[in-house]
């Protein structure tokens, strides 16, 4: 049986320090909370004042709940009034000899079988065990940020804790109805170590004008379903605090992508801190305010408003794949007449029923009124020859993803469609240029990625080449808008910008996996839990295909060369034993075939 835990101690009550104590008091346990002296320990009042009227107003909480929680803190400046607390957490700022002396200090004061826990993201939970007479007895508890909101708890056991300890905290977190994933003590530990190396990539892309701060976080916002794009997630973090997190596992792993991008010391140097300074890659109403202001790298639109757009009214689709019949529709929706061309009269007809279903569909749920669709189906034209391109403005090639075919269809395209056209491939993964050179009109030539499935996913990649016209870029950003899609403009680089950022996450998930770290579920449930994703990174391996995201790995390492970038072992293993995900019914987990 796992102890009960009535009266707890917390050190610091800054922001985290707080929510904690919230949460601890919420549950109904005695909480003593010390603070370095009076001030602060009133301020560490106003937070908790704050945040329970918070609660209050949006009915999470009555008043009498409030008053009732407020009366189990004690606020002390004296470590000595821990005496009688049976689990003391530590929350001070991430600086790892001010916690060992917390440690050193609260050892002497408590029980001997009181459990000592950090809040520390990223320090080495046994540097600090070492640091007390009870070292069995001392664990990680790493709450996340808002505490009394985000469900996830990271437990860290170190090489010297006691196994019951690891039990009392784990059921410990259970009762303040949190989740729990027991760790080993490594730098990072699971969220961080993955989310990190990932605002770090973002980081580099900004540094290196690859994309905007605004398409950065609008690709992965609306590619992945996150809940804020990086930039402005390291904005509320800290960037100091970031660049801390970024050292420390650096200093453990040596893995170049947790090397901190120089962006952060310059920023850090010149005071840009983010949202607690009012402004970080991202300007701020007032320090400590969530309200973005403009400023000058605010792009004043997303269409530049000094170059001639060309007209666009026919559309042509090269393809009758799932990806081709969602473009299919996601422009004759939008009142473009298309012409979708396959290789044969039962692939044209096949790609037409399926827009036609998904048309049904939406008429079906009231989303589509049945004149409506039938205006929608009446742009759409279907062919088998290549020739019916001629007279189209914009034709969106999305063939098979290999190379040959492309540079095949682009020639072929080239030769027939009218001077001006625009030539677009939705490729993933390939070189646009590559398409581009197969042409003799290279600046007519751009990316057009659209996500799957098309109807739904409101981003696309605009992808220009070294050689794409400012006039075809602008026009394509423009249709892009006008398809009600959300559109990011990037240059042409393996990746691009959502799956350069989000690959080498997943990637680095398997190589934690590989390690034996933790398992499968439970880093699913720190990324789900801790980090807001809509999936946890096996989930999402498992729905992608193993295979294509091993492909796409590949080619990020054959582009970057970076040894952070090369494929997991583990990943590579699974494509040959065939273990592709949820299309086999095997992958990272089993599923059951239908």
């Amino acid at each position: 049986m796992a102890r009960e835990i009535r009266t707890v101690g917390v050190v610091g009550l800054g922001t985290m320090g707080a929510g904690i104590v919230e949460v601890f008091a919420r549950n109904g346990l005695e909480v003593i909370a010390v603070e370095v002296d009076a001030d602060a320990g009133e301020r560490g009042k106003t937070h908790l004042a704050a945040s329970t009227g918070r609660a209050v107003q949006r009915g999470k909480l009555t008043q009498e709940q409030a008053d009732e929680l407020l009366g189990r803190i004690t606020v002390t400046t004296s470590m000595a009034d821990l005496a009688p607390a049976q689990l003391v957490v530590e929350a001070i700022p991430e600086n790892l000899e001010a916690k060992a002396e917390i440690f050193a200090t609260v050892d002497g004061v408590v029980a001997e079988d009181t459990i000592l826990c950090s809040n520390t993201s990223s320090l080495s939970v046994t540097e600090l065990a070492v640091r007390t007479k009870r070292p069995g007895k001392v664990v990680g508890m790493h709450f996340f940020n808002p505490a009394p909101v985000q469900k996830l708890v990271e437990v860290v056991r170190t090489v010297v804790t006691e196994p019951e300890v690891i039990d009392d905290v784990k059921a410990f977190a259970d009762s303040l109805g949190k989740v729990p994933v027991v760790i080993g003590d490594r730098a990072g530990f699971i969220a961080n170590a993955l989310l990190f190396g990932y605002l770090n990539h973002a980081a580099k892309m900004y540094a290196e004008r690859y994309a905007s701060r605004e398409d950065l976080d609008a690709g992965m916002r609306y590619g992945c379903g996150y809940p804020m794009g990086p930039l402005a997630l390291l904005d509320l973090i800290g960037l100091d605090t970031a660049y801390e997190i970024l050292e420390t596992m650096y200093r453990e792993s040596r893995n170049l992508l947790h090397a901190p991008n120089p962006v952060f010391k310059q920023m850090i140097t010149a005071g840009l801190l983010g949202r607690k300074t009012g402004r970080g890659f991202y300007t701020y109403e007032a320090p400590h305010s969530s309200t973005v202001v403009p400023d000058d790298e605010t792009p004043s639109s997303t269409v530049p408003e000094d170059v001639t757009l060309r007209d666009v009214s026919r559309v042509g689709v090269v393809g009758t794949g799932t990806m081709a019949s969602g473009i299919v529709e996601v422009f004759a929706k939008a009142g473009y007449d298309v012409v979708v061309r396959g290789r044969s009269e039962s692939k044209v007809d096949g790609s037409l029923a399926h827009v036609r279903k998904s048309l049904d569909k939406a008429v079906a749920r009231g989303k589509l009124e049945e004149s409506e669709r039938d205006a929608i189906v009446g742009r759409i034209t279907g062919t088998t020859s290549l020739e019916d391109m001629a007279d189209v403005d914009l034709v969106v090639e999305a063939v098979a993803e290999e190379l040959d075919v492309k540079r095949a269809m682009f020639g072929a395209l080239d030769d027939i469609c009218k001077p001006g056209a625009i030539l677009a491939t939705t490729t993933s993964s390939l070189p646009v240029v590559e398409c581009a050179a197969a042409t003799r009109r290279p600046g007519d030539v751009i990316g057009m990625h659209f996500f799957n499935p098309a109807p739904v996913m409101k981003l696309v990649e605009v992808v220009s080449t070294i050689g794409t016209s400012r006039e075809v870029a602008a026009t394509v950003l423009a249709v892009t808008q006008k398809l009600k899609k959300v559109p990011v403009s990037c240059g042409d680089r393996a990746g691009f910008i959502v799956n350069a950022l989000l690959f080498p996450y997943l990637n680095d998930a398997v190589k934690m996996l590989e390690a034996h770290y933790a398992t499968a579920d439970d880093i699913d449930a720190a990324m789900k839990t801790g980090c807001a994703l809509p999936m946890g990174p096996f989930e999402l391996l498992d729905v992608v295909g193993l295979d294509v995201s091993l492909a796409i790995e590949r080619s990020l390492y054959s582009e970057f060369r970076q040894s952070g970038f090369a494929p997991a072992p583990l990943l590579e293993h699974l494509v040959t034993a065939g273990r592709l995900g949820r299309k086999t019914g095997h992958g990272f987990r089993d599923y059951t075939q239908r």
